[in-house]
């Protein structure tokens, strides 16, 4: 979907402020169109300056309601009309007012009555909203359908006069409330002037079993919400006032119901406010689910980590018991290999998310081998590149990979002096390639991973090929000796 940019580029004097403030309203003029019962369509004026007039109109956005049916079953976004075919929309232009007292006309099988409305920003009318209804079912509207349409006038009035859609609104509207989920009104006092069905519904899951209008909407959400502190009651109050732009949430243990008040303005004025509601007992619940699957989760690599510890420190008592000294250096090889998984669960452990930061295990894991290693001397490490974050299912056989391959290097592949380490990773799309090189004096001639007695090599092929269904190559040449593993991530 195009933006509105492509549409007005070079075609249009609108800055990007106000380009921003038309994205503004399009993010939020479901509830405009829901409550009006019609579709919406936003043309953006054609024109050199804004003194100048229009050679046409474009349609930069379209909104179906979901309250009744749309008149417009293919998109018009994108469409141009020329200046004078379409005499509201001039007119909202123009005198910079709401043009309501036009004249239903036939559109297919339909007799559609037009409104326009002119967006105002920044003293200057930046666009035109034209509103499209079926004049059919506005002749015997019921008491919902003339509080929606009531509200929706006056949404309208402030977008005439550059007050909707609300400034620093943020998050309040993710995710969107919906006028189908309940809507209440207040009067300028804060008491309820109607309320929808589905609003009523909401307040008797809560325990409220009497009726709402009438009533201080403040009050009656403090005496149903389970809460201890009393500022956090006054706040509740406070906040269904409708002075202001708020976001508030009741839970007791019939339920959650989350509000979002929107004050009316006329002109500096408030004139009343409408409250949205969303049952969001479910949301809550699985929220708190997962959040108590999350603890679950860290405790248990929490313990995987322990026990891996105390296996470890089992293994490391019995090799110093062993006097077969071949005995003893297999013990602290697995002693070795042990503690490189516990680095993984102990991130696990303290990660906020289900993913491991592999560098700090990486940091973890040369700093463990360098102490095991008895060629320390003037060892020089040089890493370059970064993992970032790898699932579990990847982070645990690549720490044994990486272990094995820098203490295969430290133990048999570096020079007697100036020895040089690389750790190298490198991201290419969807494959991580990480190399270990080393500046001793390689494998022998000949040398065949497949046939190599060597234990810790032999863990490497197997996990590089089967876990991280990825591959591995040795080589040595002239300056150093290379160990490449490339598996996709």
């Amino acid at each position: 979907m195009a933006a509105i940019e492509d549409y007005v580029q070079g075609r249009s004097p609108l800055s990007p402020d106000q380009i921003h403030r038309l994205r503004e309203l399009i993010a939020d003029w479901q509830l405009l169109s829901d409550l009006s019962f019609a579709d919406l369509i936003l043309w953006v004026p054609l024109r050199k300056d804004f003194k100048s007039w229009p050679t046409g109109y474009v349609a930069v956005a379209h909104i179906r309601p979901t309250t009744a049916a749309t008149l417009f079953p293919l998109d018009v976004i994108g469409d141009e009309i020329s200046h004078g075919k379409r005499p509201h929309i001039d007119q909202a232009l123009s005198s910079a007012e709401i043009v309501r007292d036009t004249q239903p006309e036939q559109m297919g099988e339909y007799l559609v009555k037009e409104e326009t409305i002119p967006v105002m920003f920044d003293g200057h009318v930046i666009g035109v909203i034209s509103r499209h209804r079926n004049a059919e079912l506005m002749r015997q509207p019921s008491r919902l359908e003339l509080n929606y349409r009531e509200i929706a006038h006056k949404l309208y009035r402030m977008i005439s006069e550059g007050t909707f859609p609300y400034p620093d609104a943020g998050s309040l509207f993710d995710p969107a409330p919906r006028v189908g989920d309940g809507l209440i009104r207040l009067d300028v006092n804060g008491v309820v002037s109607y309320a929808s069905p589905n609003a009523r519904s909401a307040f008797s899951r809560l325990g409220w079993m009497s009726e709402v209008e009438g009533h201080n909407l403040g009050e009656v959400a403090q005496s149903l919400a389970r809460v201890k502190p009393d500022a956090q009651e006054e706040t509740i109050a406070m906040g269904l006032t409708g002075k202001a732009l708020k976001r508030v949430e009741i839970e007791n243990s019939g339920g959650t119901i989350d509000f979002t008040v929107l004050p009316l303005l006329q002109e500096t004025n408030r004139v009343g406010a409408i409250v949205l509601l969303n049952n969001v007992t479910e949301l809550r619940r699985r929220e708190r689910e997962l959040v108590t699957k999350d603890a679950t989760i860290r405790e248990i690599h929490h313990r995987v980590k322990n026990n891996l510890q105390t296996v470890s420190a089992l293994l490391r008592l019995q090799a110093r018991r062993i006097e077969d000294p071949g005995a003893s250096a297999a013990l602290n090889e697995a002693v070795r290999r042990i503690a490189s998984i516990a680095l993984v669960h102990e991130t696990l452990s303290s990660s906020r998310d289900s993913s491991v930061d592999f560098d700090d295990v990486l940091d973890n894991l040369v700093s463990h081998a360098l102490e095991l290693s008895p060629r320390m001397g003037e060892l020089h490490i040089e890493r370059t590149g970064t993992f970032g974050s790898l699932e579990p299912r990847i982070a645990t056989p690549l720490a044994l990979v990486v272990t094995e391959l820098i203490h295969n290097a430290l133990e048999h592949g570096l020079a007697e002096e100036g020895s040089a380490l690389g750790i190298h990773a490198t991201l290419n799309g969807r494959e991580l390639v990480v190399t270990i090189s080393d500046d001793g004096v390689g494998f022998p001639e000949g040398f065949d991973i497949a046939t190599s007695p060597n234990l810790g090599l032999q863990i490497v092929r197997t996990l590089t090929e089967n876990e991280l269904r990825g591959e591995l190559q040795l080589i040595t040449d002239d300056q150093q000796t290379r160990a490449t593993l490339t598996f996709p991530v």
